[in-house]
């Protein structure tokens, strides 16, 4: 796959040569895709480079959908199925979760924020029963119902790659014949509705304070309670429980505008679906974190505990699961999974290097930004033959640069600017800091600069450092 087929399209559709091309997701998200902003002058698009072609068409074939029914969705502007690149409308950077994390203080949530949740609440209905009617649930992609093999992919999910890797006991014949009676149950709900699948907050973006939606490419016919239960026990949203009661009730006057609802039959399956979206969560935590090693995704296992514990405390269900709810408990006693309730904790520091050519590192955390360190005023063994092949990881290189007076009078200045901010920080209780260093292409001066950072950082108490080299991150693909 080519960012070239997307820089074709983009002059295609816009008659422009593209004049930046900017990647907007690393590997912090759980997504295969390739996600680049393309820009000439004041035009922008979006550039999505993904080889799964069925997924694809889903994404497309919904996006018209939803939007002949005047749904806030982003218009196609071009694609090439073939290349596995398409084009859509450029919605900007701020993501649900980005404004409800940046206008917060613990569980005292701002009122526009709150605003916002309504709006995005009110709209769902129009999604699951206004546009599900009519929708052609031939190209969902991989299966066109949350049927009984949807259910078991999800409660195995958990199963094997969250229980399992995270060393909770329990007895599997006994557990499967929960599921079992679960997955019975939840099947006896109507499910004649389209289902987000994805339904939460880093999926919805705001405009002009107004919401849009992205990533249903996973849509399929289903319940109504599956995609309200997403949005409301989104683990690292961590929305208060008076607040989720609020946006639920919200959200069932808002569907009543579209067909009649017995809010006690809908409240008796609601709950359950809430369970089993919170196990699919927790399974690919485990799959990414524990499975992968991508530790940043155990950082959200605590705020799904936290969810869990609630339900258990306030939710009972219409139908007994007696191991289930024991591998629950396991869950919750485990002090493996307490450490990581430690860790969540800890200030989590982001350090990129980057090539100011290529474009700024992206926030993926919703803090907005951070630090970007100039290291282009420092001498540059790229310009030296012998340095030409190698980077700032090479022993060289990092001799070279540690021989200069220069450099080292810059990374003192650096490190106690950094040094004072993360006291700041931890004294305030922030949970995100951000690091980048850029030069010339991303591959000597900013990769030591933040190699040397990392370093240091790694023996201070009470940090988790993740160190990302962009620039060299690209020269490898």
């Amino acid at each position: 796959m080519s960012i070239e087929i997307l820089k074709y399209l983009f002059e295609q559709h816009f008659h422009a040569a593209v004049e930046h091309v900017r990647p907007l997701q690393g590997e912090l998200g759980g997504s295969g895709r390739k996600i680049l902003r393309l820009s000439a002058g004041p035009r922008t698009a979006i550039g999505i480079l993904y080889d799964v072609s069925e997924e694809n068409a889903a994404f497309l074939a919904f996006s018209r959908h939803f939007r002949r029914h005047g749904l806030p969705v982003p218009e196609i502007y071009a694609e090439d199925l073939n290349q596995g690149a398409y084009l859509e409308e450029d919605l900007g950077d701020t993501t649900l979760f980005e404004f409800l994390s940046k206008n917060r203080a613990g569980g005292a949530i701002a009122p526009q924020v709150v605003e916002a949740y309504k709006k995005v609440v009110a709209i769902l209905p129009r999604f699951q029963v206004e546009a599900g009617r009519d929708l052609d649930y031939s190209v969902c992609y991989p299966i066109s119902s949350f049927d009984r093999q949807s259910i078991a992919w999800d409660l195995n999910y958990f199963k094997y790659y969250f229980l399992r890797l995270a060393g909770i006991p329990f007895n599997e014949q006994a557990l499967e014949h929960d599921f079992s009676r679960l997955t019975d149950f939840l099947l006896s709900a109507p499910r004649d509705y389209f289902l987000y699948r994805d339904f939460q907050s880093r999926n919805i973006m705001l405009r002009d304070g107004q919401p849009y939606f992205v990533d249903y490419q996973g849509g399929r016919k289903g319940a109504l309670q599956y995609d309200i239960a997403s949005l409301l026990y989104d683990a690292k949203a961590d929305l208060p429980p008076e607040l989720r009661q609020q946006l639920l009730y919200d959200y069932l006057r808002a569907l009543e505008s579209f067909i009649p609802v017995d809010r006690q039959a809908f409240l008796s399956y609601y709950y359950s679906y809430v369970y089993v979206r919170i196990m699919q969560a927790l399974g690919a935590y485990g799959f990414r974190g524990f499975y992968e090693r991508k530790a940043h995704f155990l950082q959200s296992v605590p705020y799904a505990l936290k969810n869990l514990r609630w339900l258990l405390h306030h939710a009972e269900l219409p139908i007994a699961l007696p191991a289930l709810m024991a591998a629950f408990q396991g869950t919750l006693a485990s002090e493996k999974l307490q450490s990581l309730a430690s860790d969540a904790d800890n200030l989590v520091i982001r350090v990129f290097s980057f090539s100011f050519h290529q474009g700024f590192p992206t926030d993926e955390t919703g803090n907005g930004g951070g630090f970007v360190f100039d290291g282009r005023s420092l001498p540059n063994p790229g310009r030296e033959d012998r340095f030409k092949s190698l980077t700032g990881q090479d022993a060289p290189v990092i001799d070279y640069l540690n021989q200069q007076e220069s450099v080292h009078q810059y990374f003192a200045s650096v490190l106690s600017l950094i040094d004072s901010t993360i006291s700041t920080y931890q004294s305030r209780g922030f949970k995100n800091l951000m690091v980048s260093f850029g030069c010339t292409g991303g591959q000597h001066r900013s990769v030591f600069l933040a190699e040397q950072l990392a370093k240091r950082l790694r023996t201070r108490s009470g940090v988790e450092v993740i160190l990302r080299h962009l620039g060299l991150e690209n020269l490898r693909k």
